[in-house]
């Protein structure tokens, strides 16, 4: 499989120090206990519960929310979600500063944009945009404020629509480091779904939120 040949330039990864604001990652989350909040899997076809076709909904327009930040491969499993994530770092600068301004408007904190709680509104007032940004950066790396802001706007969704709904503590990811990498992985993810049975995460003792 070739999906992803000459499509992206996968640079070679850098050493223990890689900040993640710059690169192509493959990202696993977790719903808590491996609970199968996302759906379910029947004759190969995944099910996708409301939280399932949330996710997939803001997954597919992340680049709307995050500029620096593109999706071009994921999929939904009724546990877990597996993600090819891009970070342009040439965007970062602009694209991972909280927009202030709507900050207590919570349809917009509900999607995947990383918006301040109101009560971080009044010290965010005072930062500079240079400050924070750095901060941001510094402290978590782009690609955590992106997932971070991802895993928020889910948890929003399902208090907002009284859903049962929790998340592993961490998420798990690998850097990409060439074209061969990259596309063992696409072909993995397009085959998730119909190797469910003979995947890890698959506990038959899970329970099935729909």
């Amino acid at each position: 499989m070739n999906r992803f040949k000459d499509k992206y330039r996968i640079q070679s990864a850098r050493a223990s120090w890689h900040d993640y604001n710059s690169g192509a990652y493959f990202v696993t989350i977790c719903t808590a206990e491996q609970v199968c909040y996302f759906g379910t899997i029947s004759d190969g076809k995944m099910l996708l519960s409301d939280m399932g076709k949330a996710a997939k909904e803001n997954l597919a327009n992340i680049s709307s929310h995050y500029p620096h930040a593109e999706i071009p491969l994921f999929v939904v499993m009724p546990n877990h979600i597996h993600a090819v994530v891009i970070i342009n770092a040439d965007k970062c600068n602009s694209s991972i500063v909280p927009n202030i301004s709507n900050a207590i408007n919570v349809e917009t904190m509900c999607t995947s944009s990383l918006q301040p709680r109101p009560s971080q509104q009044a010290r965010w007032k005072t930062e500079t945009v240079d400050n924070r940004m750095r901060e941001i950066s510094h402290k978590r790396g782009a690609l955590s404020v992106v997932i971070g802001g991802f895993k928020r706007a889910m948890t929003c969704h399902s208090r907002q629509n009284n859903i049962p709904f929790a998340w592993q503590s961490r998420f798990h990811e690998r850097i990409i480091r060439n074209t061969n990498e990259m596309n063992h992985i696409a072909e993995y993810i397009e085959n998730n779904v119909a190797k469910w049975d003979l995947d890890k995460l698959n506990k038959t003792n899970n329970d099935v939120r729909i």
